[in-house]
């Protein structure tokens, strides 16, 4: 009984209904930049799909994919304030939680290094998209550390949710697809 509780728990996060994608309007400051990976279907299914995806490879990618993603986040939220942009970037974002999804439904192993690429690449559009789109009002600095707090948290939701259910694949798996199904429905909705 205690075991589905703490697989329910761990689930939690995939089942929230925020706005998708991200997107501005949010006063600037630490606690709007904590809110704001939450209100966003794209980055929250993404972020805990790294999570996990890194619990299921384990050994080195357990710490290698969500460090990844937090570096290149960071990287990218400071292009995206400098106005550095790339063309489709709604697209990769979209992309990014769909290929996330199904390499947890696939249960796709790759080496530590290429799947912390992988997953970097990911992070970095996510993190320009945070950046082009930081408030006007408050500090900066403060709510791009709010992204990468909440950010962090919604790894480690992940890599507790992957670790539950590691030994129960057909469930990891079916996250997996629910994650890749989520990216369809962004996609679809954008």
């Amino acid at each position: 009984m205690q075991s589905k509780f703490i697989r329910t728990l761990a689930l939690a996060p995939l089942f929230y209904c925020g706005a998708a994608l991200a997107h501005p309007g949010h006063d600037g400051g630490l606690l709007a930049g904590l809110a704001h990976p939450f209100s966003g279907l794209d980055h929250m299914l993404a972020a805990v799909a790294v999570g996990i995806w890194a619990a299921q490879l384990g050994g080195r990618a357990r710490w290698l994919l969500p460090l990844s993603f937090i570096a290149l986040l960071a990287a990218g939220g400071m292009m995206g304030m400098a106005g550095v942009g790339i063309a489709a970037l709604e697209s990769a974002i979209i992309a990014s939680v769909l290929v996330l999804g199904l390499s947890i439904a696939f249960k796709v192993k790759l080496m530590p290094a290429l799947g912390a690429l992988m997953v970097g690449a990911f992070a970095l559009v996510h993190g320009l998209a945070h950046g082009a789109e930081m408030p006007h009002a408050g500090s900066a600095g403060m709510y791009f550390a709010g992204i990468l707090a909440s950010s962090a948290v919604l790894l480690a939701g992940g890599m507790i949710a992957g670790a539950v259910l590691r030994q129960q694949q057909a469930w990891l798996r079916g996250v997996g697809a629910v994650i890749a199904l989520g990216g369809v429905w962004i996609g679809a909705a954008f």
